[in-house]
């Protein structure tokens, strides 16, 4: 309710000694005479002088808390610091008593709030009824852990996450504790184009040389060869040798072409008897000669023919 913004401003006005705002403003038509010159709010534009018999406030209205907890561990963390308790030697009975007395509050406010600290309740009264048992021994000899050891071990874990949580909450953060500076400037400028560097160039040229190979065509030329011509070749090669390796016929560097025409050009010679392809064994190498044929010979063959 706004009683006080209402009343100031008339109250500092008699104080000051300055004339009655009901003196000054003409006054509401239909509004209640003023009892000792001050309202007690204004509904609607029109001063209320007293409080209405009929308002109803709910009993939730307004709550107060002074100390809020975001959960049992929080809570029961704060029981252990605030005291100066050893939280790895935890008085059971007096932090229960406690706890508990703070559920009890909770519980008649909102019982679905305090259904979670009554679970932490609960294990607490486990625990302190464990601890009152007589120590077990396992088999092996060895006392069993001590009941408060995973209380010990959730503690411990939560506290470590709420000083995280500060440690970040605390940290500037963009909206809430800065602002990022934005200037704007409307200034009509003329474009300025990027430098352009020694290697962007040569990027660039090599990109285009790529793309014209792509676009490249194959010119083909015939090459006009003889077999006679090849023929005589092959025969002067022979020529006061007694043998030649095959493959020295044959000129590689010239390319396929020629090799296949001086290829047939030994068959050919060979067909004509005018030389002989020799090899001493199998996978041996192979070597051309002269076939060597006597005159009587050849003139009878001649003859013959």
């Amino acid at each position: 309710m706004s009683t006080d913004a209402a009343a100031s401003p008339e109250r500092d006005d008699a104080a000051h000694g300055l004339p009655d705002s009901a003196d000054t403003a003409p006054a509401v038509a239909g509004s209640p005479a003023t009892v000792d010159g001050v309202a007690l709010a204004r509904l609607y534009g029109e001063p209320l002088f007293k409080m209405p018999t009929d308002l109803y406030i709910p009993p939730d209205a307004l709550e107060v808390f002074l100390e809020t907890f975001e959960g049992p561990l929080d809570l029961l963390l704060y029981l252990i610091r605030k005291q100066n308790f050893n939280i790895f030697d935890i008085p059971l009975a007096d932090v229960t008593r406690q706890y508990l007395s703070y559920v009890e509050q909770i519980r008649q406010h909102n019982l679905e709030l305090a259904s979670e600290y009554l679970l932490m309740a609960a294990m607490l009264i486990e625990i302190k009824s464990r601890m009152l048992l007589p120590p077990k021994v396992t088999d092996d000899g060895q006392e069993v852990e001590d009941p408060r050891a995973e209380l010990v071990r959730r503690l411990l874990e939560y506290e470590q996450m709420k000083l995280a949580a500060a440690r970040l909450d605390a940290m500037p953060v963009l909206g809430r504790d800065f602002l990022r500076a934005q200037v704007v400037i409307e200034q009509s400028l003329a474009p300025r184009f990027p430098d352009v560097e020694v290697v962007d160039l040569r990027e660039a040229w090599a990109d285009i040389l790529k793309r014209a190979r792509l676009h490249q065509h194959h010119h083909i030329s015939r090459e006009q060869l003889s077999v006679r011509e090849h023929m005589t070749k092959v025969l002067r090669t022979l020529q006061g040798v007694r043998f030649v390796e095959f493959q020295d016929l044959f000129e590689v560097a010239r390319g396929p072409a020629v090799m296949v025409v001086t290829f047939i050009a030994m068959l050919e010679l060979a067909k004509e008897r005018l030389l002989e392809i020799t090899q001493a064994e199998a996978f041996a190498p192979i070597y051309v000669r002269l076939s060597y044929v006597p005159v009587e010979a050849e003139a009878e063959a001649e003859a013959a023919a």
